[in-house]
């Protein structure tokens, strides 16, 4: 018995723990507001983590490290990739530093990890990458200005259909986002009358080659291709020692595979790759290059790409929802941050009140040498992309 009442305390501490709002902080304390940022920035997703950090900090450094008020202090912190690291930080930074928001999220288990804490915690998980439809389904303190994986692919597959492609193999990642970009595509191209055939390759340590050899066999008009950031030149390494560059069979991809990021390293074999996704380097607008020029600037030279622009909207969106609130945090910050729009540096967007997913136009672009770099050149825009997995449950 006595046992018994010692692991319901220990229980109700903890719930009390991951309740910051209902144990008011120090005075001194209400006078700064912390983000938690949590990003992979060692192992083989570092890349992710490296452009979201330094979009955070540029936005922060053009707009002060004050909102409402109230000082913010960026608290960032390393999961590795690994989704128990995860949500072992996040339940550090909601119990022990008694954060306001977290931020981040570089990959679908990381962002699913943290969600839980989320919702018992009150606190706003602002997710600036990872691209699986369900996420902000997992608590209603999610919120999401990365995209959705589906939302970028719909786009790919009606323009191949107008193409007149007819037959197709996709090749994804077996995880979240590599699923929804499986059924995205294969369900609208399918509906236009092609025939589409799928692959699914394991997310750690991919080896391409057998996959890539069954495309070859397959002998398909294209191939639909989507692996996370960062693995897009193995991928396309891989793509080129199989002769699938020279076979006549064209080269479709979500767009993570051409990162702009990485674009130049995998070189001229990503040369005419039609993608499709929601933000270029080389998006044409006075808001992007002021972007672009800015990111630059602050980071010797390298290239923001998508999941760049993911974390400097999710800042944005922080920053105005605290103005909103006067700073506080919790229920009232997510509520402020529903229906919230704004010019982005990849265009127009807006956070659905419905969903909390970010809504934005989705651009079919080819990979072409432009100044003597490889660009991912935007020809064809589709505006205002709402998640197509969650329009379809709501009708």
């Amino acid at each position: 018995m006595k046992r018994r009442i010692i692991l319901k305390a220990g229980a109700a501490a903890l719930a009390l723990s991951l309740a910051p709002t209902l144990a008011p902080a120090p005075a001194q304390a209400q006078e700064v507001v912390k983000i938690g940022l949590i990003l992979p920035l060692t192992g083989p997703f570092a890349s992710t983590g490296r452009q979201i950090e330094a979009a955070v900090k540029l936005y922060m450094q053009q707009n002060g490290d004050t909102v409402a008020g109230k000082k913010v202090q960026l608290i960032v912190k390393d999961d590795t990739g690994v989704a128990d690291v995860t949500k072992r930080l996040a339940q550090e930074l909601i119990v022990n530093d008694r954060i306001a928001v977290m931020a981040g999220f570089g990959l679908t288990p990381l962002a699913l990890a943290a969600a839980p804490l989320a919702t018992q915690g009150k606190v706003p998980e602002v997710v600036m990458a990872a691209a699986t439809s369900i996420i902000p389904e997992q608590s209603p303190y999610v919120v999401r200005t990365s995209f959705t994986a589906a939302q970028v692919t719909v786009p790919l597959a009606d323009w191949a259909a107008k193409e007149g492609i007819r037959k197709v193999v996709t090749i994804v990642s077996d995880y979240g986002p590599g699923i929804d970009v499986e059924k995205a595509f294969t369900e609208t191209f399918t509906k236009a009358g092609g025939q589409v055939e799928n692959l699914r390759v394991p997310l750690a340590n991919p080896d391409f080659s057998p996959f890539l050899q069954k495309v070859a066999d397959a002998k398909p008009d294209a191939l639909l291709a989507f692996v996370p950031s960062g693995v897009g030149a193995q991928f396309m390494k891989q793509y080129v020692e199989r002769g699938l560059d020279k076979s006549g069979i064209r080269f479709l991809a979500e767009g993570s595979v051409t990162d702009d990021d990485l674009l130049n390293s995998i070189g001229d074999v990503a040369a005419g790759a039609v993608t499709s996704h929601h933000y270029s380097t080389a998006h044409d607008s006075p808001e992007n290059k002021a972007f672009v020029e800015a990111f630059k600037k602050a980071n010797n030279g390298m290239r923001p790409n998508f999941m760049a622009v993911g974390g400097y909207d999710g800042m944005h969106l922080i920053y105005e929802g605290l103005k909103k609130t006067g700073g506080a945090g919790g229920e009232a910050l997510i509520t402020a941050m529903k229906g919230l729009s704004w010019t982005s540096p990849r265009g127009p967007v807006a956070i659905d009140p419905q969903t909390r997913d970010i809504v934005q136009n989705v651009y079919v672009r080819k990979v072409e040498r432009v100044n003597g770099e490889l660009y991912n050149v935007e020809f064809a825009t589709i505006p205002n992309v709402k998640d197509p997995v969650k329009a379809a449950k709501s009708n």
